[in-house]
């Protein structure tokens, strides 16, 4: 679609002086450089804010690993969400070609990951989105009862959507919130609140053609225990074990370290469920 009078307008401010052409989402100015220009739908208001504040805290963190976010606001005329970031060119890599899987670790360890909340909770501090899943979010004392009230609300969904007839799996869900969540987040575990991507798999992974690095995008941001971040990526793959290798040496496995496994294991679970809720049967097996 071409660009609407209003997102022509604020990219005259970024760039005064300056013609745009192109066709959402890619944008070109008469400077040469090149935006991404998203324009939502009034209900996805709540999206896009998410989005934005999750690449401003990245921008915070580790500048460059993810687009960097210019602008972002709502029209009001037409009450559309709209985002300009940066757009970066992609070349067709994986994170196994020249050093990708060990720079994004790295990255992730020691920057990304060492960006805490400045209250000191656990959460976030408006909803995101991961898909299309909307996670309340907000703010709690612990990371047990942060990451509780996440698969319960996952459970909630899956329950309204009549994902799970028998209840079965809710009701098992209820179990790992009451039982297992308690005993492998709880006290014992020590932990203290990182910035997470919160959707980190290879579909959100690019190598960008400029810098052969990678970056990611479509996040859906939280503060939680670092090792969350890891967990979507075991699960659809497309992370080679070098990752997760770099990884660990630049940030230790939490203590107890010989529940690790288990602490992976109950956080895959978060994204099975997930998608159950979106998509319906298909990964039930994969929940229980």
């Amino acid at each position: 679609m071409p660009i609407p009078p209003i997102l022509e307008t604020i990219l005259e401010c970024i760039e005064p002086s300056s013609s745009f052409t192109g066709a959402l989402p890619r944008v070109t100015s008469s400077s040469g450089a090149t935006y991404f220009v998203k324009l939502g739908r009034p209900s996805e208001k709540e999206q896009y804010e998410g989005e934005s504040e999750s690449l401003r805290l990245f921008d915070r963190s580790s500048p460059g690993i993810a687009p960097k976010l210019f602008v972002n606001g709502i029209d009001e005329s037409t009450e559309r969400p709209y985002m300009i970031s940066e757009y970066i060119d992609v070349k067709s890599s994986s994170l196994s070609s020249h050093g990708g899987a060990e720079y994004l670790a790295k990255k992730l360890a020691t920057e990304v990951h060492s960006l805490s909340s400045e209250n000191g909770k656990f959460g976030f501090s408006i909803p995101t989105y991961c898909g299309v899943t909307r996670i309340e979010n907000g703010w709690y004392d612990t990371w047990e009862e942060a990451y509780g009230k996440m698969i319960g609300g996952l459970l909630d969904g899956i329950e309204r959507e009549g994902r799970d007839p028998r209840g079965e799996l809710v009701k098992m869900g209820k179990e790992v919130i009451t039982r297992a969540i308690p005993h492998l987040l709880g006290p014992r575990l020590k932990c203290t609140p990182s910035f997470l991507h919160g959707d980190l798999w290879s579909g959100n992974v690019a190598i960008s053609t400029r810098t052969s690095k990678p970056f990611i995008y479509d996040p859906s941001s939280y503060f939680g225990h670092n090792e969350a971040d890891l967990s979507i990526a075991r699960i659809f793959e497309g992370f080679p074990r070098a990752f997760y290798e770099t990884y660990h040496q630049y940030r230790t496995k939490s203590e107890p370290v010989e529940e690790y496994e288990q602490r992976a294991d109950l956080y895959e679970l978060f994204h099975y469920l997930n998608h159950m809720l979106v998509f319906g049967v298909s990964l039930k097996g994969e929940a229980q």
